[in-house]
């Protein structure tokens, strides 16, 4: 007995960006590791690399997921 369905077909308006083939897809064409989404629209979509990285710089600079603290503290010890 099957648990879990495999997902073939997306759910209309459901918007993928394709990181292999650098496209913009309407459901899951391509396998989960090589796409983000889902996305509202295709505009969204077509903008996926641009949002990712604006996230990145978000987390780069967010002093919650840094450990200098608990680094300065385990020096002092």
């Amino acid at each position: 007995m099957t648990l879990f369905k495999k997902r073939t077909a997306g759910k209309p308006g459901e918007w993928y960006y394709c990181l292999e083939h650098k496209t913009v897809e309407e459901g899951p064409d391509c396998p989960g590791k090589d796409r983000f989404g889902p996305y509202a629209s295709p505009e969204e979509a077509r903008h996926a690399m641009e949002i990712a990285a604006e996230r990145n710089l978000q987390w780069e600079n967010d002093p919650r997921w840094h450990d200098a603290q608990a680094d300065e503290d385990t020096e002092e010890s």
